[in-house]
C-alpha cells in the first residue's frame, strides 16, 4: 500500500487511494504531543481511580498482575507502531485484520472494538459517580447517581461535536491536570505506606495463577487506550513515525503512574476498607493528610481525569466504525464527517448506547454491574488486539517486508507472538461469564455484516 506523504492533509482510503468526492478532505490535527496525550489521556482515566478497589479482593497478587500488564501493554504499543507504518490511516485495529485476512475479519475486529468502546464509556461514566459523591454526597440515591453518570457522558460528547482540534486540546489539558497530581500523590504516598495495609498476597481463594489471570483481566481495563494513536492515525501528522512513538511513550508514562499509584493506594488504605471503597484514591490521600481536604482535592482531579478520558474514548468509538463504513462494512451514516472532522453519527450512537447501559446499571444493581462491564470490555477489547497481532504474524510469515535485517525480523516476530499470547491469556482470564456475554455481543454483529456485505455485492453486480 502506498503511504501518504508527511505533508498530505487528506486521509487516504484504506486501500491507498484518495477519498472519493463524497468524503471531505481531513486535516491531520494531532502532532506528536497531542497524539501522546491522546494515548495517555485514554489510558489514564477511570482505571487508576476506580480499579484498586475492584481488584482488592484478590490481594497483593494484583500488584504482580499490574507489572505483567505493564510489560504486555508496552508490547502492544510496539506492535501497533509497526502496523501503523504499514497502514497509517484511521481505523487501525480494523484496517490491520482487514488487509491481512479480508473484510469479515476486519468487520469482526471493528465490531468488537466498537462494542468495547461504548461499554467502556458507560463504565467510565459510572466510575465518575464515586468521586462526585466525595464532593457532593449523593446518599446512595440511584436516580441522582444515574444523572451524574449521564452528565459525565454527554458533556464530553458535546466537546466531540466541536471537532477533533477541540478534542486534541482537551486531551492535552486534561492529561496534564491529572498526570502531575497523580504522580505527586503516587510518590509522596510511598513515604506513608504501611505494610500491614496490603493484606494477604492471595485473598481470592483461587490458585495464584488463577488469581493472577483474573485480576489481570480486570486491570486490563486500566490499559485500554494503548491503541488510541493507531486508531486515529488519520488524524496524526507523520503517522508512520509518530504513532509508534506516541503509543510507546504514552504507555510507559501511564505505566509509571499506575505502578506507583496502585502501590501507594494498597499501602495507604487498609485492605478491608479498600475492598468496599467507592473512591480509593480519595481515601488514600485522606490517609496522608489525616483529614478530608486532600481527598476532596483528588476527587476533583479524578472527575476531571475521567471526563477527559471520556472525551478521547468517544472519539475512538466514532473513528473505528467510520473507517469500516467507508468500506461498506458499517452503515453508511457512520462515514459522514461534520465540519469539525468528527463522524457525528458515531458520537451520537455511542452516547445513546452508553446511556442505555447506564440506565441498566442503576436499575439492575450498581454494586455488580461495573465489574461486569469491565470484564466485557476486556474480552471485546482483546479480540482486536488478538487479530492485529495475528495480522502482523501473517505479514511476517509472507515475507513481504523489504530490506529487513534478520535481527529486526526476529524482534518483530517476538513482539507479535508475545502480543498474541498476552491477548489470549487475558481473554481466558476474563472468566466464563464475561467471555459468554462478550461472544454474544460479537456474534450479534454477524447479521449486520451479512446484510451490508450482501447489499454491497448486489450494488457491485448491478454497476
Amino acid at each position: 500500500m502506498t503511504a501518504p506523504s508527511t505533508t498530505d492533509t487528506t486521509e487516504p482510503e484504506p486501500n491507498g487511494t484518495q477519498p472519493s468526492g463524497a468524503a471531505a478532505p481531513r486535516r491531520r490535527t494531532f502532532g506528536p504531543v497531542a497524539a501522546t496525550a491522546l494515548v495517555m489521556g485514554n489510558i489514564i482515566g477511570g482505571g487508576i481511580f476506580a480499579l484498586p478497589a475492584t481488584v482488592a479482593p484478590y490481594g497483593g497478587v494484583s500488584l504482580l498482575a499490574f507489572a505483567v500488564l505493564s510489560v504486555g501493554a508496552v508490547l502492544l504499543a510496539l506492535l501497533f507502531g509497526k502496523l501503523a507504518r504499514r497502514s497509517p490511516v484511521t481505523g487501525g485495529l480494523y484496517v490491520y485484520p482487514r488487509d491481512a485476512f479480508g473484510p469479515f475479519a476486519g468487520f469482526l475486529s471493528a465490531w468488537s472494538y466498537w462494542t468495547m468502546c461504548w461499554v467502556s464509556i458507560a463504565a467510565l461514566a459510572v466510575a465518575v459517580v464515586g468521586y462526585v459523591d466525595v464532593l457532593i454526597p449523593l446518599h446512595g440515591n440511584h436516580t441522582l447517581e444515574g444523572l451524574v453518570a449521564l452528565a459525565a457522558l454527554w458533556l464530553p460528547a458535546a466537546a466531540n461535536f466541536a471537532g477533533t482540534r477541540w478534542v486534541g486540546a482537551v486531551q492535552v489539558v486534561s492529561t496534564f491536570l491529572k498526570f502531575v497530581p497523580l504522580l505527586v500523590v503516587a510518590t509522596v504516598g510511598l513515604f506513608f505506606v504501611d505494610a500491614d495495609n496490603f493484606g494477604p498476597f492471595n485473598a481470592s481463594g483461587q490458585s495464584v495463577t488463577g488469581a493472577l489471570a483474573a485480576s489481570a483481566a480486570l486491570l486490563l481495563y486500566s490499559f485500554l487506550g494503548v491503541e488510541s494513536a493507531a486508531v486515529s492515525a488519520g488524524e496524526v501528522r507523520d503517522p508512520e513515525r509518530n504513532v509508534g512513538r506516541a503509543s510507546v511513550l504514552g504507555t510507559l508514562g501511564s505505566a509509571l503512574v499506575y505502578v506507583l499509584g496502585i502501590v501507594a493506594v494498597f499501602g495507604l488504605v487498609p485492605h478491608d476498607e479498600l475492598v468496599d471503597s467507592g473512591a480509593p484514591f480519595a481515601d488514600a490521600v485522606n490517609a496522608i493528610t489525616g483529614g478530608t481536604w486532600g481527598g476532596t482535592a483528588i476527587a476533583l482531579v479524578a472527575v476531571a481525569s475521567i471526563t477527559g478520558c471520556l472525551n478521547g474514548w468517544i472519539l475512538m468509538a466514532a473513528q473505528m466504525p467510520y473507517a469500516a463504513a467507508r468500506d461498506g462494512l458499517f452503515p453508511a451514516r457512520f462515514a459522514k464527517v461534520g465540519k469539525g472532522g468528527v463522524p457525528g453519527f458515531g458520537v451520537w450512537a455511542v452516547a445513546v448506547l452508553g446511556t442505555l447501559l447506564i440506565a441498566l446499571n442503576y436499575t439492575a444493581g450498581p454494586d455488580t454491574t461495573f465489574r461486569v462491564l469491565v470484564l466485557i470490555t476486556t474480552f471485546t477489547g482483546c479480540v482486536p488486539y488478538l487479530l492485529s497481532a495475528a495480522a502482523q504474524l501473517y505479514w511476517l510469515a509472507r515475507g513481504t517486508r523489504e530490506r529487513v535485517r534478520p535481527a529486526g525480523l526476529v524482534r518483530d516476530l517476538i513482539v507479535a507472538a508475545l502480543s498474541f499470547a498476552f491477548s489470549f491469556w487475558l481473554i481466558a482470564g476474563a472468566g466464563y461469564a464475561a467471555v459468554y456475554q462478550g461472544v454474544l455481543f460479537l456474534f450479534a454483529g454477524i447479521p449486520v455484516y451479512v446484510w451490508l456485505r450482501g447489499r454491497q455485492e448486489t450494488a457491485e453486480t448491478s454497476a
